[in-house]
């Protein structure tokens, strides 16, 4: 019999869980015609990815250390170069370029009508001591925004000191401002990066609050990810904080993508908790949904894809898929649905 035991024990070591799975995501009946995006680093480039082939949908969004849409153009040696320490002879792609390719995606409905990122606000930070994703990536960027979005929606913030990480004056343990190390989240004095780009994403703000424990829940990512969720290098959990007041119904929701290294498989919930944007939400009627990649090196219990992810950055090079940042590509799916199913009716 313990013989037995143990080969069961050595057997299911490599298999996924069972019965375990987190608690459904819930259907809050939330405004889905306010939906605003952010990220820093690779979550920067998913928030453009998913604000461009959803820009019916999307009406903001907050960009920390990343560049133009589809930058990378399904190549990681682009992405590592043009898109993060360009050059003169790997420069990042200009708006002109950019601005044909989203035309052409979106005569072929692969992604919405770009025209309706007219009414957008975009807020974009830049650290000046950020020297993973360059400053000139940044201002491709910006350029790439003001051949859609009126320059009035545009507001660009440089930190100066400011590494490549992000801004936050709630993690109980930050960096110095200056660094680029894991859990890349720094302090850099009283600057509050999501108060600052929500408060110009969604308007004035009240105060902020302490946020409540209860109010972050964790759900389950398995039924939006169409198969295993590590077949797309996305985690079988994900997390959302839900003030008590959104419980009822008509909060507008905001979509906060980590950044590589940052996925709870990497540093728990040190981004959920420590990044900021709680304390906002708490006060403002608003849902945080916090979907969450996972770090894949070849292959991984119970899936036959090969992916290699890592450090669990969200793809916008193309290791997920060819067409990854259209609307057709998995992981943009998943968090389509997500989105889709806080605005379902509420759950009686």
């Amino acid at each position: 019999m313990m013989k037995m035991r143990v080969l069961w024990v050595v057997l299911g070591a490599g298999l996924p869980s069972i019965g375990l799975a987190a608690p459904a995501l819930p259907a809050l009946g939330s405004d889905s015609s306010a939906v605003t995006v952010s990220g820093i680093s690779s979550g920067g480039y998913m928030a453009v990815q998913f604000q461009v082939a959803y820009s019916k949908l999307v009406k903001g969004a907050g960009i920390i250390a990343a560049g133009p849409y589809d930058c990378a153009e399904g190549s990681a040696v682009r992405a590592l170069s043009n898109c993060m320490a360009p050059t003169r002879w790997a420069p990042p792609p200009a708006p002109g370029d950019v601005k044909a390719r989203m035309e052409s995606r979106a005569r072929l409905d692969l992604i919405d009508p770009p025209a309706a990122l007219a009414d957008d606000k975009v807020w974009v930070l830049t650290g000046g001591a950020d020297h993973t994703v360059e400053r000139p990536v940044v201002d491709a960027l910006v350029g790439f925004y003001k051949a859609w979005v009126p320059a009035e929606s545009i507001r660009l913030v440089t930190l100066p000191d400011a590494g490549h990480a992000m801004i936050s004056v709630a993690d109980s343990k930050p960096n110095a401002c200056d660094t680029s190390e894991p859990p890349y989240i720094n302090r850099c004095g009283d600057f509050d990066a999501p108060g600052e780009l929500l408060g110009h994403l969604l308007g004035k703000l009240k105060p902020k609050s302490v946020p409540e424990p209860g109010h972050l829940v964790t759900f389950d990512q398995r039924p939006f990810t169409g198969g295993l969720p590590a077949d797309i290098s996305m985690d079988e959990q994900g997390f959302a904080y839900i003030p008590a007041s959104c419980r009822a119904g008509g909060c507008r929701v905001h979509v906060a993508f980590h950044g590589c290294r940052q996925g709870e498989d990497q540093v728990g919930r040190r981004f959920v908790e420590g990044a900021g944007y709680n304390a906002w939400a708490e006060t403002n009627r608003l849902v945080v949904l916090y979907p969450q990649a996972v770090a894949r090196s070849g292959l991984a219990a119970g899936s036959m894809r090969w992916i290699y992810n890592p450090k669990g950055c969200w793809d916008w090079w193309g290791y997920s898929a060819v067409d990854y940042a259209t609307r057709n590509a998995p992981q943009m799916v998943a968090v389509r649905k997500m989105v889709a199913r806080l605005a379902e009716g509420l759950e009686q």
